[in-house]
């Protein structure tokens, strides 16, 4: 962690939970945090939630995302949902190119890159995911694939929107398999991404720009990952759609 940064906590619910389980967790959370000032907490619901979430969440102090947007601002795309859409309900941040869309759903660096253009043209704030599958580790390409991952998804985007963007790290075969990168291997790679900032558009923008781990992160294994020096939050996935254990997350990673 950065000196003078609050760890930034994610709970990305992906496609869990019904509406009444979301409102009691979420009202329940709020209740839990009140009086926490030493990190930053938000959730991610899906989309037909965020509404009800974030009118639960007003004013509360915790941020509230989508788990995902369309590259255009409107238009004849059956089934999508607009930037404008996500952040007239209350959002300020967005997932764009996390492994699951990329992987599951073919999304490809320049969709990914639109997206990021279009968030941040409205002052919508990208969580923007990175990582490499298991076969590019054991091939020894996980920097590559990180910064080819970097360079297209932020091509052409102005150095002054830089620091708005969030940056998670997920490799791919730790997400949801129980498996997680060590705390050092994780830092080994946040190190390189904000290398690539650094070189990119300057130390102080560099090191202003949260970066993420995410990847089958637990309560068990939170106070080693936010303790190096590099990784700055937590996105977390499976573990943040059970009340208790998403409270130990954030208990952990408030213990610096």
């Amino acid at each position: 962690m950065i000196m003078g940064k609050k760890p930034f906590i994610v709970g990305n619910w992906k496609m869990n939970l019904t509406l009444a389980e979301g409102i009691e967790f979420t009202k329940s959370l709020k209740k839990s945090l009140q009086g926490k000032h030493e990190l930053i907490c938000g959730i991610c619901p899906p989309f037909i939630f965020l509404k009800d979430i974030c009118r639960v969440l007003e004013d509360s102090g915790i941020c509230v995302g989508a788990q995902n947007i369309h590259s255009e601002k409107n238009g004849a795309y059956t089934g999508e949902i607009s930037a404008l859409m996500v952040q007239e309900v209350g959002c300020t941040h967005v997932l764009i190119g996390h492994s699951e869309r990329r992987h599951l759903f073919g999304e490809v660096d320049s969709f990914i890159n639109a997206k990021i253009k279009t968030a941040l043209g409205i002052n919508l704030k990208p969580i923007f995911c990175i990582g490499e599958t298991l076969h590019e580790r054991e091939e020894g390409r996980t920097k590559y694939v990180v910064k080819n991952q970097l360079k297209n998804g932020l091509m052409g985007i102005d150095k002054n929107h830089i620091e708005e963007l969030v940056i998670a790290y997920e490799p791919v075969w730790a997400i949801g398999t129980g498996k997680t990168a060590s705390p050092e291997q994780a830092n080994e790679v946040h190190s390189f991404i904000r290398g690539f900032l650094t070189n990119e558009y300057g130390k102080d923008i560099a090191n202003s720009v949260y970066i993420q781990y995410g990847g089958s992160v637990k309560p068990e294994n939170t106070k080693e990952l936010i303790a190096q020096p590099e990784i700055d939050g937590l996105l977390v996935g499976g573990a943040s759609i059970k009340l208790e254990s998403f409270l130990k997350i954030i208990d952990a990673a408030s213990i610096q």
